[in-house]
């Protein structure tokens, strides 16, 4: 330790705390000595979160700032806890997300991304990718994270995509990718097909069309319904079930398709639901995924009647040409013309939409690269199941992610895009044959010809997201430094709505590359909403940008209300008011700090001490840090940020700042230097700490405040985290704390109910229940003569009530303040009429509980020992407050 770091208390604070200059200051000085970089604890424990990238489309939002927040408290702790703590910061291609915003911007130029052709478009795209990731490097530090940049990875980056051409291979040779021709989700706007979850599904109002298909042989007709007419023109069937007797006849009978002409026979499939609707459906194999799969069963022809635009291809004769809307109008009208309308009903039903375009998804049937899933979520299963898969907070959730890996499909992890990780396929182009390789040169030697040129589509994002735990430690090099130490990763922090999308995927590659789950823990918080408790969207106008919170109120303010304004798994509502209440928090710190810190100026590390003779005040203070610091490292360790953030407040508000800090002015002002010289110390000690607890909420405050104070060591962010230490536990402190407390409150509520000032004096009368009572009082008698401000204080357990005394009953104790000529008795007699109520109220409802035999049998003996606690305590308060009624009315 240098002299430098040895630092003496510096009184020489501002009078109001200015955010902005302190942030930048400080994230500046913690970057410029790298420490937040992992790796330089050698022999301590590892803790590692990779950060859930963020796309490179665009600013960091208020649900971003939640989300790496709580990962920073995690990260901040266990690096004050001694872990060598990583965090790895990365961000994700994003690529039909990236490409559209591309897109978009060669729109308003007047161009397309054909005009540009792959290359010179693929440019504009990394030009972007550069500007938003430095975006988001500026969103990161102006938020505080503490992320160990040396680390920084991008899902394109050299080694990332290694990783990704690595996986795809090893899944090919296992079978485990495939390429087929299936019924897929296609994107119309972006022409690209989508996973199932990236459908997003709403209600619209539609309209469900009943149609006649007559008979070829002119003896009657097949009643069908379908809410989209256009897909018509490609049914190749109708289907009934086999054991609908009103077909039985007709099953292998020829229909003909009304408008197209076309032959189309009855077929009996159990697929179909003889009890809905008139029991026969129009099957359409190549634009609906249950019909393909009938079709497939019946060897049905497969007519696709409309291209990747969504555009009316050459299979819709006339039709050809228009959009499908449009397409669907013009059939309808034509339906109607031909009498094989009979009916159209209102029809609400759930269409799906791409979750990035926004365009009505088209059930399409195209070739495609996929995984088969099964095996993958069979692994899964079997892992969770065991016991040896990874824990959900809240527990909940992990019952949504067994429902649906029990239930998964295969996965369309092809895009029609030029944004993103190439599929590594190459075709011959004498041949047409295709093989699945590393590299263009392995591909050659495969193919045994020069004459190649590479699938033209690229991966799904979510498949090299898939591997973000592991890759960008980088594995495939199990021998890598990182991928050895700091994998698997401690805890995935992210929204529940991704679970599908992301959480799933990671767990299934984890378990088949690396044979480990890629994290221990997952917690998974809400969404932010606005105050109504809306979802921020760009329609509303209700999105909150975490840089306007900053600007107005600071960033600790902001860190603190979002990360302490929810439950796990609970969506947290976004108010302004909360975040001025964290700014005013922070604010009632900063004083707190300056008073301390003018009365500890000069005042070194060394010279602290906390043993010896101390007051009640400091041994009561010592004892509720204490408390607060194990139940705080507890709550963090359980991801209850609500409750910490709770625990927090109460204790830096009302004992710090409301009554320790207001104590320590008797000694600290007074005569004897030996009790000043403790205060002193026990002051510096439980802000020092106070601030060590608080710093993963707000980093920027807690360091500047903590420079000033009497410390070691070059910074808070690694300084030693408070542990619980027995030998502070002080419950008789305790115990005379809450009796002085009670009675300085009752007094002062007491005096504003009559309108005595503070500044007047007045006499106090007080009753102690026991001998014991009595010492604490007079030990302490002092502090009563302080806070009460009396002109006379006496007390003795023989006291008896004077006439006209205001009256008071606390735990242990009666109080009297004679106020002659201020008291009028019907307002006093009122006034503990009042008091009687509640404390019959409190009376009926302990006992209530406590005659529950439900709460009796299931509660610890510890709980029902406190309400009987509780009962006997207002039982006796009731008693002498009906005793004083009586006193005053006799």
């Amino acid at each position: 330790m240098t002299e430098e770091q040895k630092t003496p208390a510096s009184a020489e604070m501002p009078t109001t705390y200015e955010p902005k200059a302190a942030e930048q200051k400080w994230y500046r000085y913690w970057m410029d000595n790298e420490f937040f970089k992992a790796g330089q604890r050698k022999d301590a424990e590892p803790y590692t979160i990779v950060i859930p990238p963020p796309n490179v489309t665009g600013m960091l939002h208020i649900g971003h700032a939640l989300d790496f927040t709580l990962q920073d408290i995690l990260i901040r702790t266990k690096r004050m806890q001694g872990y060598d703590a990583l965090w790895l910061p990365g961000s994700d291609h994003a690529g039909i997300a990236t490409q559209t915003k591309v897109e978009q911007k060669l729109r308003e130029q007047g161009l397309s991304r054909y005009d540009l052709g792959r290359e010179k478009f693929l440019e504009k795209v990394w030009e972007w990718k550069d500007q938003y990731a430095e975006t988001i490097h500026e969103q990161w530090a102006k938020m505080g994270f503490s992320l160990d940049y040396s680390r920084e990875r991008f899902t394109l980056d050299e080694g990332l995509s290694d990783a990704v051409r690595e996986v795809f291979v090893k899944l090919y040779e296992k079978g485990l990718i495939y390429r087929g021709k299936k019924i897929i989700n296609w994107d119309p706007a972006a022409r690209t097909a989508l996973s199932d979850i990236e459908v997003e599904y709403k209600e619209v109002n539609g309209a469900l069309y009943h149609l006649q298909y007559p008979l070829k042989d002119g003896s009657g007709s097949i009643t069908v319904a379908t809410t989209r007419p256009e897909t018509m023109l490609g049914d190749t069937a109708v289907a009934v079930h086999p054991e609908d007797e009103r077909y039985k006849d007709m099953v292998g009978k020829m229909l003909v398709l009304p408008i197209i002409g076309r032959e189309i026979p009855i077929i009996a499939d159990e697929y179909v639901e003889k009890d809905f609707g008139s029991g026969a459906v129009k099957i359409t194999p190549a634009h609906d995924p249950n019909d393909f799969e009938v079709g497939l069963r019946h060897h049905l022809p497969q007519i696709i009647v409309m291209d990747e635009s969504g555009t009316m291809n050459e299979e819709a004769g006339k039709y050809q040409g228009l959009d499908r809307a449009e397409a669907r109008k013009q059939i309808v009208n034509d339906l109607k013309e031909q009498g094989v309308l009979i009916r159209i009903e209102e029809h609400v039903h759930q269409v799906g939409h791409s979750e990035r375009s926004g365009a009505v998804v088209e059930p399409y049937l195209s070739t495609q690269w996929f995984v088969a899933m099964q095996p993958l979520a069979e692994a899964a299963i079997n892992a969770q199941k065991s016991g040896e898969g990874v824990s959900f907070v809240p527990e909940r959730f992990e019952r949504t992610y067994l429902n649906w890996i029990e239930n998964v499909r295969d996965w369309c992890i092809s895009r029609q895009l030029w944004w993103g990780h190439r599929i590594p396929a190459w075709y011959s182009n004498e041949t047409g044959e295709f093989v699945v390789a590393k590299n263009e040169e392995e591909a050659r030697a495969k193919l045994g010809t020069d004459d190649i040129r590479q699938d033209e589509d690229v991966l799904d994002t979510w498949f090299s997201s898939a591997l973000w735990p592991f890759s960008t430690l980088g594995w495939p090099d199990e021998d890598n430094e990182d991928f050895k130490r700091y994998y698997p990763t401690n805890v995935l922090v992210t929204g529940y709505d991704i679970i599908y999308f992301w959480v799933a995927r990671m767990i299934f590659q984890g378990i088949e590359f690396t044979g480990k789950m890629p994290f221990n823990d997952v917690l998974l918080h809400g969404l932010v909403r606005d105050s109504e408790g809306r979802k921020m969207s760009k329609s509303l106008g209700n999105g909150v940008d975490p840089l306007e919170v900053i600007e107005k109120y600071g960033t600790d303010a902001m860190r603190y209300m979002i990360s302490t304004g929810s439950t796990p798994g609970q969506d947290l509502r976004f108010r302004w008011e909360r975040v001025e209440q964290a700014r005013n928090f922070a604010n009632k710190i900063w004083n707190a700090s300056r008073f301390a810190l003018m009365n500890l100026e000069g005042v070194t590390a060394e010279q602290i001490d906390i043993t010896g003779e101390l007051s009640t005040a400091d041994r009561w203070i010592l004892h509720r840090f204490n408390e607060t610091a194990r139940d705080i490292t507890r709550l963090i360790d359980s991801y209850e940020f609500g409750e910490t953030g709770r625990l927090l407040y109460n204790f830096i508000w009302d004992d710090l700042c409301d009554w320790y800090i207001e104590f320590s002015k008797l000694s600290l002002y007074g005569e004897d230097a030996a009790a000043k010289a403790k205060t002193q110390s026990v002051l510096a000690y439980v802000l020092d700490r106070t601030l060590r607890l608080m710093h993963p909420f707000m980093p920027f405050i807690t360091e500047e405040i903590w420079q000033h104070l009497p410390h070691e060591g070059e910074t808070i962010t690694l300084a030693e985290w408070p542990k619980y230490d027995e030998a502070l536990s002080a419950p008789e402190a305790v115990q005379e704390m809450n009796l002085l407390i009670d009675i300085i409150r009752s007094v002062r509520n007491i005096r504003a109910e009559v309108n005595v000032p503070m500044s007047k004096k007045v006499e106090l009368l007080i009753k102690p229940a026991s001998a014991e009572l009595q010492n604490i009082i007079d030990r302490n008698a002092h502090y009563i003569r302080r806070f009460c401000n009396t002109s006379e204080f006496a007390s003795s357990t023989a006291a008896e009530a004077p006439d006209k005394a205001m009256t008071a009953v606390v735990t242990g104790a009666e109080l009297y303040l004679p106020l002659a000529g201020l008291l009028d008795i019907s307002q006093e007699i009122a006034r503990l009429e009042k008091e009687l109520d509640h404390l019959n109220k409190e009376v009926e409802r302990v006992e209530k509980k406590l005659s529950n035999q439900g709460f009796v049998s299931k509660a610890p003996a510890a709980v029902i020992e406190e309400e009987r606690a509780k009962q006997k305590d207002y039982a006796d308060k009731r008693d002498k407050v009906l005793a004083r009624i009586e006193e005053l009315k006799g």
